[in-house]
């Protein structure tokens, strides 16, 4: 008999290890969502309306013989999964794959597409007419927003704020640093680094309305609009019974090398809530999830299980189609021209279409 698999989230890692399985095994994606979101690309969304419908992914094709499961999981414990309706799953395999919560608009805020894309057009509408655009915050988010928004409006003035003494948090190459810190000189946006607000801005993030606020040395930055680009919320609270001792301070989820929940015989987690020691991106997730459905199939068939290695450092980080710098250990280090062709310019949409089972128009 096949075994059965819940997975639990629709995000990269879930779609990933969801479509691996579904040839070997009785597979239920479970994701409140109505469509897959593309947040690779949600940042161009925001400032290109091209883009704006492109990056909402629909998960019809995504199986051929699963099923997807539009609701949410309140409860996840040894034996099964909760969800809001109320009903309970019992599989033989569960996949934790709810990836991580983060402001907008590097990720969406609202569950079902047209309430996203309504969003991103408001927010759109706020930013085109602002003159002095904040940023607080100088990793991957932050940077790449910046790169967005001055690709978009070139004569904007954007700053960006951080306490780090450097841009990038992570192990990442001083080379790397470096071409990037030129490129934003180049570019005109301000860097102002080793440094913090002295209070929040007295309005909400993403919302059209002048402030002047307090650097840590006590100078003044006005700014029209500004955006939140740190802190990453993973998406664990549904954890109960002897799944929840996984669960860390931080909400990261201790697996091991097989990637399942410590003591746990047949529940997995992949994606951005492990606590693996690594930078929480797409191709990560979709590791887990080769390693996630290899590991399935051999406990249902009897065979040997695989571990999961984290890789050394790498990103691929686009400032704007055209900009950014890129360094991973088999291809190296790429400057602006080889990010563009590599991710900026199309921002790996088609790949994750072609997952989708989403061809030409379809």
């Amino acid at each position: 008999m096949e075994p059965s698999v819940t997975v639990v989230g629709g995000g990269y890692g879930g779609v990933a290890v969801a479509k691996a399985l579904d040839p070997v095994a009785d597979v239920v994606l479970v994701e409140p969502r109505d469509t897959f979101v593309h947040t690779v690309a949600t940042l161009r969304a925001l400032v290109d309306p091209q883009w704006t419908d492109q990056i909402f992914l629909p998960y019809r094709r995504l199986l051929t013989r699963g099923r997807v499961v539009r609701d949410t999981a309140t409860s996840v414990d040894e034996t099964g999964v909760t969800l809001a309706s109320g009903a309970r799953l019992t599989p033989d395999f569960v996949v934790l794959a709810t990836g991580s919560g983060y402001p907008f608009p590097a990720k969406m805020d609202a569950p079902d597409s047209s309430g996203a894309t309504a969003r991103i057009r408001e927010t759109h509408a706020a930013l085109a007419p602002a003159e002095r655009v904040l940023l607080l915050g100088a990793g991957p988010v932050g940077l790449e927003l910046a790169g967005e928004i001055r690709a978009a409006w070139p004569e904007k003035s954007i700053t960006i704020v951080d306490p780090a003494p450097d841009i990038l948090s992570g192990q990442f190459s001083g080379e790397l640093r470096a071409e990037l810190r030129r490129q934003l000189d180049e570019f005109g946006i301000q860097l102002l680094l080793g440094t913090s607000l002295r209070e929040q801005p007295p309005v909400e993030f993403a919302v059209a309305k002048t402030f002047t606020v307090l650097a840590g040395d006590g100078s003044e930055l006005t700014a029209d609009i500004w955006f939140r680009c740190y802190g990453v919320v993973p998406a664990t609270g549904y954890l109960s019974g002897a799944l929840a001792a996984a669960r860390r301070p931080d909400g990261h989820v201790e697996v091991t090398g097989q990637l399942r929940l410590p003591g746990q015989h047949n529940v997995f987690a992949i994606g951005d809530l492990t606590a693996l020691p690594e930078a929480k991106m797409a191709r990560a997730a979709a590791q887990h999830a080769a390693v996630v459905a290899a590991n399935i199939t051999a406990l249902a068939n009897g065979g040997e299980l695989i571990s999961y290695t984290p890789p050394p450092p790498g990103i691929s980080l686009p400032l704007g189609p055209a900009g950014g710098a890129s360094y991973s250990e088999d291809r190296g280090f790429l400057g602006p021209e080889g990010t563009a062709e590599a991710k900026g310019r199309h921002l790996r949409l088609d790949a994750y279409r072609e997952l989708l089972g989403l061809t030409g128009n379809s």
